[in-house]
């Protein structure tokens, strides 16, 4: 080796100059080689490959729009047809309620006493009018007696057609007399002053329900009355030696309910009503390949020359289908079929392919133009670019070689003694320590420091690792078990009492943690009273938890003991406030059920409203009046009251969890959702009305987070005659 100056010639040092020198002149030629060829190929790349692009992200655009009108299709016209099932349902109770008081009133005719009755009125038109018809060569008298007795359904003709909204309602006799309710007596007058007359018996719905021996909804015909498309429920009534005693029926007008399925579809696509017998009854519009006619004219679809359009009917009839792809005249469509169980028929839905792959043409557009537009500006700034990176690789090699020459002697050594030592580090030498070699003043000794520090830490890491791991898998068994426990002892047994049934009673709770500080319990005082709690209790997880047990253990061994709800809450609240050392709190609603005469004696201790229903309404929210909550002040007094609970009423009690449930947006679930969820299916049994709440809060809030418990308690008051019966 020599020296020439402060560089050593041959030595290491210049081993390290002249490899760092020879690699940069390397790179250099091999980089600007690369960047020549591959400016060159770029362009002619970006333009090969812009086409499998543009196919990979117009099919992937495609598949999403096709998955999302399916998902989309399918909840809409499962919704649309419940709509529409629902307006039948109503139609046919409103038809059954009156063929049922008909029959009572004529099976009783001796002892009814006869109601007045009105003939057709042209100066009432416009008004619910009920009036009475008759067929030619029927004489009023004749039947005096029978149109009496069914006069009686005037006043629930008149609330039936106010309560459903519809405009007629009707019930005929076999010997030629019709009641009937509508708005447009007038047409029943003749411009001489007479009356038109009207025999049911020749109408296609009468002969149709007395064949069919039950109700039925007929095809589409015109009203006799208003010349307007219609569909009529009717139902036959029987007396008790099976004579016929007449029918009952009412109009649905098809552009009452063509009009809502046309508002319902105005985003686009559309709905389609067909009947069990293929016909088309409702259409969203009044042209087109297929078009909605009278029975007579009306087409079988399920006979149809469009094959697809056939299968899909044929399918939707028999039960819901998939969205699949119908072609019928010059269009192909995206379809879907919902049967609707009351009347039997099914509702089709529709959405042009050409509608929904109009994004995909536009995306495919759209991306033509950028994809050409990006290729121009990069062959601009291609050619800029060069002449920078010739000044930037010539600036390089300048500071590459000067600064190699500066820091070879410097690290060589050093590195060498810190890779040796790092490569002898094993399994039970996890340590790397400092060395005087590494004592440089450099960035080699902080280096070297670091190497230590990090050292020296990871293996306090790796222990402290261990410990946490440890600790961590011991309380999560612990809480895994604290949640069993909890669970153990809340009731969970359905049904709660198999033995009674004066009464059904469930109760459920989801805690926002591993444990919750909401509880219920619902328990027989004695045979003859029901005890009902339901309570929140300040905080969250094991604390809350713990507080939670100790509470509930105190109010069901008070209550055990006998008293009334406010001497219950009032000796639970000293036995709390006694040794409450953490100042936490619980609210408490109280209710003893008296189950032979339905009286429910309640005391509310800063809890939630309770909600109830009357066996012939919905669930209504009762204020009741609030004490202090139990633990928050020693000698607190609480009040009771009462409410009278007839056969099939129901209560519905709830922590805070339920109304202050939120949504990503911080929008609380709230109580007026939770009541439109209770009274959406308010007949259902407990363990239903409990999953219906659960159901709307869930898809209220979707995935965000909670954090609160989430109680729910529901009892239905089945009355002392309902265990008779059973028994």
């Amino acid at each position: 080796m020599r020296k020439f100056k402060n560089l050593v010639i041959g030595g290491i040092e210049s081993k390290v100059v002249n490899l760092v020198l020879i690699s940069i002149l390397l790179v250099a030629a091999v980089f600007v080689a690369s960047m020549l060829t591959q400016n060159r190929l770029l362009t002619d790349l970006t333009e090969e490959t812009s086409e499998r692009q543009l196919a990979s992200v117009t099919g992937t655009t495609s598949d999403v729009i096709h998955t999302a009108i399916e998902e989309s299709m399918s909840r809409q016209t499962e919704l649309e047809a419940m709509v529409i099932d629902d307006l039948f349902r109503a139609r046919s109770v409103g038809v059954q309620m009156v063929g049922e008081l008909a029959a009572k009133l004529l099976s009783a005719e001796e002892i009814v006493p006869h109601a007045s009755w009105q003939r057709p009125d042209a100066s009432r038109d416009g008004e619910l009018f009920v009036k009475a018809l008759f067929a030619d060569g029927v004489d009023a008298s004749a039947v005096a007696d029978q149109l009496g007795v069914i006069a009686n359904l005037t006043d629930l003709m008149v609330s039936l057609c106010t309560a459903y909204r519809t405009d007629n309602i009707w019930f005929s006799l076999p010997e030629g007399v019709t009641l009937m309710a509508d708005t447009v007596p007038g047409n029943w007058v003749n411009e001489d002053g007479s009356f038109v007359p009207y025999n049911a018996a020749d109408r296609y719905w009468y002969r149709q329900a007395v064949e069919a021996g039950k109700l039925v909804f007929s095809d589409v015909e015109f009203d006799y009355r208003t010349g307007r498309m219609c569909v009529t429920c009717a139902m036959p009534v029987y007396g008790e030696d099976g004579a016929l005693l007449g029918v009952a029926g009412a109009d649905i007008f098809l552009d009452e309910m063509q009009e809502n399925i046309r508002k319902s579809m105005e985003a686009g696509g559309r709905l389609s009503v067909v009947n069990q017998s293929g016909h088309l009854i409702i259409s969203p519009t009044k042209d087109g390949t297929i078009q909605v006619t009278n029975t007579a004219e009306a087409l079988d679809l399920r006979d149809s020359e469009y094959e697809d359009l056939a299968n899909l009917v044929r399918d939707a009839l028999r039960g819901k289908t998939d969205v699949r792809l119908v072609t019928a005249g010059d269009e192909t469509y995206y379809a879907v079929g919902v049967p609707m169980e009351t009347v039997g028929w099914t509702l089709l839905a529709a959405y042009s392919q050409a509608d929904a792959e109009l994004p995909v043409r536009q995306l495919q557009s759209d991306y033509q133009s950028i994809q050409q537009d990006a290729i121009e500006e990069y062959r601009g700034r291609s050619a800029s670019g060069k002449t920078m990176m010739w000044a930037i690789l010539a600036a390089l090699l300048v500071m590459t070689l000067t600064g190699s020459i500066l820091i070879g002697k410097r690290i060589v050594k050093p590195l060498n003694t810190i890779s040796r030592r790092i490569s002898e580090l094993s399994e039970t030498n996890l340590e790397f320590k400092m060395e005087d070699a590494y004592r440089t003043g450099d960035e080699v000794e902080e280096l070297a420091e670091s190497f230590a520090s990090i050292s020296h830490k990871t293996v306090e890491y790796l222990d402290t690792v261990k410990r946490v791991t440890a600790e961590k898998e011991r309380i999560g068994a612990e809480l895994s078990l604290a949640t069993q426990i909890q669970a153990a002892m809340l009731p969970h047994i359905v049904p709660a009492f198999p033995d009674r049934k004066d009464f059904d009673i469930i109760g459920s709770m989801d805690p926002a943690k591993e444990v919750g500080g909401d509880f219920y319990d619902y328990f027989l005082v004695d045979d003859d009273h029901l005890g009902m709690v339901i309570a929140d209790v300040s905080g969250k997880g094991v604390p809350a938890a713990l507080f939670m047990m100790a509470s509930k253990i105190i109010i069901q061994s008070v209550a055990m003991l006998g008293g009334s709800p406010s001497e219950i809450l009032t000796k639970t609240n000293a036995a709390i406030c006694s040794n409450n050392e953490a100042q936490m709190f619980v609210t408490v609603w109280i209710g003893i059920l008296e189950l032979s005469t339905g009286k429910l004696t309640c005391s509310n201790a800063g809890h939630e409203y309770p909600v109830f229903k009357r066996p012939d309404g919905n669930f209504e929210l009762y204020r009741d009046r609030h004490g202090f909550v139990i633990g928050g002040m020693e000698g607190a007094k609480y009040r009771e009251y009462e409410i009278q609970l007839e056969p099939g009423a129901k209560l519905f009690v709830y922590t805070d969890g339920v109304p202050e449930a939120t949504d990503a947006n911080k929008e609380l679930f709230g109580t007026d959702r939770m009541i439109q969820a209770l009274n959406s299916r308010p007949d259902d049994a407990p363990i239903d009305i409990l999953k219906n709440v659960r159901r709307a809060v869930d898809e209220f809030v979707l995935d965000a987070e909670q954090f609160d418990d989430l109680t729910m308690l529901c009892m239905e008051y089945k009355g002392p005659d309902a265990a008779k019966k059973e028994g």
